[in-house]
Parts: structure tokens; C-alpha cells; sequence
């Protein structure tokens, strides 16, 4: 870790920011974390501010406006994207293009991390050695290999960790918690998972980066490319090495619905298979149409991720219910249980749940299960008492590596045996080589 300390005067700072990147990233030094006093006030740094990251930001500046947090620092490699969050932020917040100035401060707590997929790990990685608490954007990884090293810096450096997959916390998710937990429809055998095609496109030429953009910074682990409009902001997803399509968008949201509610939490599939379709043309090279299969055992049931699936015709609310009109019915899951289904739609910050469950009046003896004061929230309980969040660094790592297996069967085109003990690939050495890749220095975990 660099021994500089940049600030970045907010005057000018468009010309500046990031200029003086740091050239080499020693070994982090660590800051053991642990629990803090109720009344303390947490200090944060936001790490990209675009999309979900402005709206972390926002809802960081209103509890600051509040009195009960502080913003030190945003970063960002878009300068326009930082501009913006700087006026958001306010005067007290120093602006960074480059991650590492803002982990290797002592005076902030926590870090928010919204950036795109494939900085996910490393950034998370480098603040836990430096004893940040960390609430990084989903899917936690990349690659299997990512996901690891992921848990064992974030469990090492005894930080709280919540991973974005906010469909956990949603008020109708509770109720779809409760529901299964308490056998209204008996054993569930399968969580059949429905969703809409990915895109295909970027078709655009290589070219010269716009001048507002670090395009080394935004590349980080990966491979140098040549720049293409086709790789940002939103459209990293359709990319495997950036994003890997619907499936690690929208999956990471819905499956991790059906490993919380499923009680799956610590465990994964045994076999892993998958058919689909590519992209005929253009950049975009993630699955347009992917079928998955995931077996688990002990007990036995089956996932499946299906782009696309049968989605089921969303039903017909007054909008004032507590949780509003279905706005994204093209997305959610079927559960099959011994005697019965139950199915939702969404599964990120928009959970809505079939009408029975909402319904359902729990009897004197029903199982309770955790209701979650929100995500953020539920994030700010564990920094402050050490309890395990709800998305936590093993949950979030365990559900983007189930769609990393997704993908790398479609395109190996084989089923894969998985031993989620040592979460590895298992009698097939060319898949086990796809567990991780190259990073590109000082990119590196």
C-alpha cells in the first residue's frame, strides 16, 4: 500500500483527480475492525457513485443530513459521474478517480462499492485488508477464485460485510420467508427461476476513450482492451468478463431469494448444467437464452434459472398496498413443493409475493423467521454489534458462484460436479482451470 495520502482540492478537481494514481500496490497493511459503540458515527467512503451508486450516495447524505453518519470521500472513474457526486456529497467530502486513496484512509469506516462487476472482488479484498466494513454491489465475484478470496480477507479482517442482493430485506420477502418456513405448501422440491432474453449488440468500432473517463482505472484486473462504447456504463453486464448477462444480474437477485428462503445458506449444488444461446454478432458475448440446472442433496431439490422462463401473469393490485403495484413482473420464481406452490415476482428492491402469503395468519406455534430492517440497516446492525448481516460475504459469494457455474457449463456445454466443501469444480481439469484468471497488475488479490 502506497504511503500517500492524496486530497484532491474540490476546486479544479475535474483536472486533477486521480492524476497522481499510485504505480504499485504493496501488500495492504490490516486494521482489525470490530464492533462499534451505538452512538459512534460512522465515517464512509463511496467507491463509483454512477446508477446504485448514486443512490447509496443519496441515502448516505440523508442520514449524514441527519447527524448520524459522515461522507469523507467519493470516487469514481467517470469524472461527470464524480462531479455530480461531489455537489451531492458536499463540501466536507475529498474526490478520488482512484480506489486505493480512499481505503488507506484511517478516518473512514466503511465503504460503499457500487462499480461494475469485475472490480467487485479486488476492491473488496483491499478495503478488508486495509479494516474497512464493506457493502459491496451484487454479484460479488467473477469467478470462483474471486469469491474465495473474498471470504477469507473478509472473515481475517473481522469486518461486516453486506453484499447487495437487497431482495433479502424486502417486506414481502419476509412474508415469503414465513410462509415456506412453516410448510404451507410442505416440502419444497424445486425453485423454478423465470426471466426475459438478454440483449444482444455492441456493435459499435474501437476508438479513443472519452477524456472524462480513466479507462486503465475502469479496466482494473482485466485484460487491457482497446476501448469501445459497447463496454460502458450499464452495458458491461452483457460481457462475461465484466458481467456474464442476465443471469448474474437479475440471478444474483432471485437465487439469492431461494437460498435464504430455502434455509441453502453454506451449502451448493453437486451438479451444475446448462443449454443456451449466444450472441450471433457484436461485442456482447453473455448468453442470450440460458436454461439452468442446479442439483442439490441432503436435503434434495432442484434450481433452475430459465432466460427465458414461463413467467406467471402478474396479479392485480390496488397500488395501495404496502408493496405497491408489480412494476417488474418479467422476472421472478415458481416454488414446487409436496403439497403445494407458491411463486413471487422480482426478488430485488421490488419483492412482491403471491396474495396467499400475504395473507397467511401465522397460529400461536408458527415459526418465526428474521425480519431484516433493511438492507442498508440490517448492514449498519452488523457493523455496530459484530452480528452476521443478511447478505453476507459467504452468502453473496456463494450465490454469484453459482452464476459463474451457470455460465461456465453453457459454455463448455457439459455438466459440471461441484464440491461446495472446498467450492470446487470436481473430475474436470479444463472447468477448474476456468475457476479464476489473470489480473493485471497492481490489479491483484
Amino acid at each position: 500500500m502506497t504511503d500517500r495520502k492524496v486530497r484532491v482540492p474540490r476546486r479544479g478537481f475535474l483536472k486533477t483527480a486521480g492524476a497522481a494514481t499510485a504505480t504499485a500496490f504493496a501488500a495492504p497493511y490490516l486494521v482489525p475492525s470490530g464492533a462499534m459503540a451505538a452512538n459512534e458515527k460512522l465515517t464512509f467512503g463511496h467507491i463509483g457513485v454512477g446508477g446504485m451508486g448514486g443512490a447509496h450516495l443519496r441515502g448516505i447524505k440523508s442520514r449524514m443530513d441527519r447527524g448520524e453518519a459522515n461522507i469523507a470521500a467519493v470516487c469514481d472513474v467517470d469524472e461527470r459521474r464524480l462531479e455530480n457526486a461531489s455537489r451531492m456529497a458536499g463540501p466536507q467530502a475529498d474526490v478520488y478517480r482512484d480506489y486505493r486513496y480512499v481505503i488507506e484512509r484511517d478516518d473512514i469506516d466503511a465503504v460503499v462499492i457500487s462499480t461494475p462487476d469485475h472490480l467487485h472482488a479486488v476492491q473488496t479484498v483491499h478495503a478488508a485488508e486495509c479494516g474497512k466494513h464493506v457493502y459491496v454491489e451484487k454479484p460479488a465475484c467473477c469467478t470462483v477464485e474471486e469469491g474465495k478470496a473474498m471470504i477469507e480477507a473478509c472473515n481475517r479482517a473481522k469486518i461486516a460485510v453486506q453484499v447487495g442482493s437487497q431482495g433479502r430485506s424486502q417486506p414481502e420477502a419476509y412474508l415469503s420467508h414465513r410462509y415456506l418456513a412453516n410448510g404451507n405448501i410442505g416440502r419444497v422440491t424445486r425453485v423454478d427461476c423465470w426471466h426475459y432474453p438478454s440483449p444482444s449488440g455492441g456493435t459499435q468500432r474501437d476508438g479513443e476513450p472519452p477524456e472524462h473517463v480513466d479507462w486503465d482505472l475502469w479496466l482494473g484486473p482485466l485484460r487491457w482492451r482497446p476501448f469501445n462504447p459497447g463496454y460502458l456504463h450499464g452495458t458491461f453486464r452483457w460481457v462475461m468478463e465484466s458481467g456474464g448477462g442476465q443471469i448474474r444480474d437479475r440471478g444474483a437477485h432471485v437465487m439469492s431469494c431461494a437460498m435464504w428462503w430455502m434455509g441453502a445458506d453454506g451449502t451448493g449444488p453437486v451438479t451444475v448444467e446448462a443449454t443456451g444461446e449466444a450472441p450471433r454478432r457484436g461485442l456482447w458475448d453473455s448468453a442470450v437464452r440460458i436454461n439452468v440446472t442446479y442439483t442439490f442433496k441432503n436435503p434434495d431439490w432442484v434450481l433452475t434459472w430459465n432466460q427465458p422462463g414461463k413467467p406467471v401473469p402478474p396479479e392485480e393490485r390496488t397500488g395501495r398496498e404496502p408493496g405497491g403495484r408489480i412494476s417488474r413482473p418479467g422476472y421472478g420464481a415458481l416454488y414446487t413443493g409436496t403439497e403445494g406452490t407458491f411463486h413471487h415476482w422480482g426478488g430485488d428492491g421490488g419483492t412482491w409475493a403471491e396474495r396467499k402469503a400475504r395473507e397467511w395468519e401465522p397460529g400461536p406455534d408458527a415459526e418465526d423467521v428474521y425480519r431484516s430492517p433493511g438492507h442498508m440497516d440490517d448492514w449498519f446492525i452488523g457493523i455496530r454489534t459484530g452480528k452476521k448481516t443478511i447478505m453476507n460475504v459467504e452468502a453473496g459469494a456463494d450465490v454469484a458462484i453459482l452464476t459463474v457455474l451457470g455460465n461456465l457449463a453453457f459454455l463448455l456445454g457439459r455438466k459440471l460436479q461441484w464440491d461446495h466443501s472446498k467450492r470446487e469444480i470436481v473430475g474436470d481439469e479444463q472447468a477448474r482451470r476456468l475457476m479464476d484468471r489473470p489480473e493485471r497488475y497492481p490489479y491483484v488479490i
